[in-house]
């Protein structure tokens, strides 16, 4: 037997999950998507719209990212109606077997509409691009090195739980172990919005394996988010500004010893920005890799210095030491991760490091 209380909070959560999906579509703009998307559907349906392939895949890519963020939206509105459906059938049937069902999928409704709450905070001019990231190792030596590749790892991690694609661009091993730096690309639906947060210097503390007396130690890492830039023209990079240098590429031995100068250096000589790309399968491929990395850098570049204290691109990137981190976690003697700008914190530190990262998102999200 269904009881009136069961039976209220039940309608209690729905009206409450029906007002935020409604504030959610406000935010979203859900309207102003569809236009958009019978738009973009009257582009690629008009007659020589693929005959232009680059213009085409981009107002490809654009469609179905606007199609995704539609459907996400009506499919929580319909899974709504379902519970609602379901309850009236329960409360009719007077059947209890049917509470767990709904609580169950409550949860479910709820968990995805707190994903759909948290893309409405992605307002930023850049949030819906791809980016590159780039990891470098700070203070501490080989355990520094370490941690750097624990932090590629996470971020991995993360991209996989986000559906995100992720792409080694370059990568500098430590000198016993670990990695000096990492920089790869991360393509999927607003990646730069989600991943502008992880900017900074990270800090980990624990009892280092590398560490014969078994002592702990304190060791930094630092993450560069920039998002990648369509060329418009906008960004002017001039050959003269530039200097271009090849190398042949390092890896662990065997295939991944590049045997010709194929890796690719760039400097931007006016800014001092370098960038270099040794992962790809010729040095063509490397310096346009590069390009795509260098216009990202001066687009940031360019809003952080239009905007008054470095705004929404630069973010948290400060000096790689003891003081300046962003957040910090901590392995002994207790176990703790904490953001320093939000405050929100994670005792399950195994967790955020195989990519739980959703909290520590959404809390800075929300404060900005």
């Amino acid at each position: 037997m269904i009881t009136m209380l069961e039976m209220d909070v039940f309608k209690q959560d729905l009206n409450a999950v029906r007002g935020m999906l409604d504030e959610a579509g406000k935010s979203l703009q859900i309207d102003h998507l569809r236009e958009q998307l019978v738009e973009y559907n009257e582009d690629m349906g008009s007659p020589g719209f693929w005959d232009d392939t680059e213009r085409a895949q981009k107002v490809s890519a654009k469609a179905s990212s606007v199609e995704s963020r539609i459907k996400h939206y009506e499919g929580l509105i319909s899974r709504a109606d379902d519970i609602e459906v379901l309850m009236e059938l329960a409360e009719e049937a007077d059947d209890e077997s049917q509470v767990e069902e709904i609580s169950s999928e409550f949860a479910s409704l709820k968990a995805d509409l707190e994903t759909l709450r948290l893309q409405t905070l992605l307002t930023g001019e850049y949030d819906g691009c791809n980016c590159i990231l780039s990891l470098h190792a700070g203070a501490g030596g080989t355990e520094a090195q370490d941690w750097t590749q624990m932090l590629y790892r996470m971020y991995t991690r993360f991209c996989e739980r986000m559906g995100f694609a992720v792409k080694l661009l370059d990568l500098l091993e430590g000198d016993e172990a670990g990695i000096k730096s990492v920089t790869f690309e991360v393509t999927g639906d607003y990646a730069y919005g989600y991943l502008k947060s992880e900017r900074g210097v990270h800090r980990l503390v624990r009892i280092s394996p590398f560490d014969a007396n078994a002592r702990r130690h304190t060791s930094f890492a630092s993450l560069d988010v920039s998002p990648i830039i369509e060329d418009d023209g906008d960004i002017e990079i001039r050959p003269e500004d530039l200097r271009i240098d090849t190398y042949r590429a390092s890896g662990a031995g065997g295939q991944h010893v590049n045997r010709t100068d194929s890796a690719v250096r760039i400097t931007h000589i006016p800014t001092g920005i370098v960038v270099q790309c040794q992962n790809e399968r010729s040095q063509v491929q490397n310096k346009e890799m590069c390009f795509i990395w260098l216009r990202a850098r001066l687009a940031e570049l360019k809003e952080q210095q239009r905007q008054e204290q470095m705004g929404e691109i630069k973010g948290e990137l400060k000096k790689i030491e003891w003081g300046s981190q962003i957040r910090s976690y901590v392995f002994q003697p207790y176990t703790m991760v904490k953001d320093h700008r939000t405050g929100y914190e994670m005792g399950d530190v195994n967790a955020v490091m195989d990519g739980k990262l959703e909290g520590f998102v959404t809390s800075y999200l929300q404060k900005l």
